[in-house]
């Protein structure tokens, strides 16, 4: 088992350069569904944590009210893979939603963008405009390489 120190800057080096993930999250009768989202991370040193701006759509709502958790995975067809275990929860307060629409803004491509480009999403108090946070119990990094043969090591972080 790796540190958060050893492990987190090597998951947000792969999940930025993949940019887009799947995000599993399980309905009432603990049935998994997931969808494609596009997180920005972000390591002080002690804490990672997730965001992305999202719809607030019934079915996420339900399935976060169910259970807090959710799996995020990325991955990419050299086989890189990295996946965050979370528990998730709704910001909607106004200085988190301007502070994630920002962040956006001033991310350096292919994370960062300009989110109003997301039609119904004009600004960060848009009704359609969400923001969920990610707080990792668990990580992997995996680079294909290891799958290979080949150089490199498996990071595994759990709290």
């Amino acid at each position: 088992m790796n540190t958060l120190a050893q492990t987190a800057p090597a998951f947000v080096a792969m999940a930025h350069r993949i940019v887009w993930c799947n995000v599993a999250t399980v309905d009432s009768a603990n049935r998994p569904r997931s969808r494609v989202l596009h997180p920005f991370w972000e390591f002080d040193g002690d804490h990672l944590i997730g965001w992305v701006a999202t719809a607030a759509t019934p079915i996420k709502k339900a399935h976060l009210a169910h259970s807090s958790y959710c799996s995020v995975n990325y991955w990419t067809t050299c086989h890189d893979t990295c996946v965050a275990e979370c528990a998730a929860s709704w910001c909607e307060d106004s200085q988190t939603k301007q502070w994630v629409w920002n962040r956006y803004l001033e991310l350096p491509e292919p994370v960062g963008y300009n989110p109003a480009i997301i039609p119904g999403w004009e600004g960060p108090d848009s009704p359609g405009f969400s923001v969920l946070r990610f707080a990792p119990w668990r990580l992997r990094v995996f680079p294909g390489s290891v799958l290979m043969g080949q150089a490199g090591e498996v990071l595994t972080w759990q709290a």
